[in-house]
């Protein structure tokens, strides 16, 4: 059956106005990724403040990552005041003590951060025996004998910095997990052979307290 003029008439029609609206909706867009007529504008365009951008607000310009303001401090951050320098670590042993109540739970927490983080190189009863430890240039001293009389203070401040071979470990353990990382290490070592430092010595001794950590 031919078809007829009349319908031949209606389809020329349609095309052509499909193809005039689609050429309408897709051309003179000022964004070159616009994909057109969007359906649901939000599920293109996020109306969230994305991260390490920049929003203007009242007429001015704000960052949505900024530098905290000098001089603040993160809550419950505590800053480390002893330097890593030699001084610091002598001013660390004769003056800094642990701020954690001992007892036998926090010393099992402790522990269990020595299993995780420092039985490679020092082996399990602090022999500097460990299987790593074992393979670098220099075994670590072992705790029960040449750092046997190691104050707590050089403790933390050698966790916290490193010491020789070993690395810091203040970016891996928050201030308390290192805390509690000292009394296992204490343990490690055994009864003290010397008298221990004397604590009642003023804190304002402390003379480079303001210098920036390095």
């Amino acid at each position: 059956m031919n078809m007829s003029y009349k319908n031949l008439k209606l389809i020329a029609c349609g095309t052509f106005t499909a193809l005039l609206v689609a050429g309408f909706t897709s051309c003179g867009k000022k964004d070159a990724n616009s994909p057109g007529v969007e359906f649901m504008p939000d599920m293109y365009r996020s109306p969230s403040l994305e991260y390490y951008g920049s929003q203007v607000i009242n007429g001015d310009t704000v960052y949505s990552a900024m530098t905290p303001v000098k001089g603040t401090i993160a809550r419950g951050y505590m800053p480390y005041v002893y330097p890593n320098t030699a001084d610091g670590y002598e001013q660390a042993g004769l003056y800094l003590k642990n701020p954690l109540a001992y007892s036998e739970k926090v010393e099992k927490e402790g522990e269990v951060l020595y299993g995780k983080f420092c039985v490679h190189c020092h082996g399990a009863t602090g022999g500097g025996d460990g299987k790593v430890g074992g393979k670098l240039p220099g075994a670590p001293p072992a705790y029960n004998g040449t750092l046997k009389n190691l104050p707590e203070g050089k403790i933390f401040h050698s966790i916290t910095y490193g010491k020789g071979l070993m690395g810091p470990h203040a970016p891996l353990l928050t201030q308390e997990e290192r805390w509690k990382l000292v009394y296992y290490v204490q343990k490690l070592q055994g009864p003290k052979t010397t008298a221990a430092a004397d604590s009642s010595k003023p804190a304002a001794a402390v003379a480079d307290s303001t210098k920036k950590v390095k």
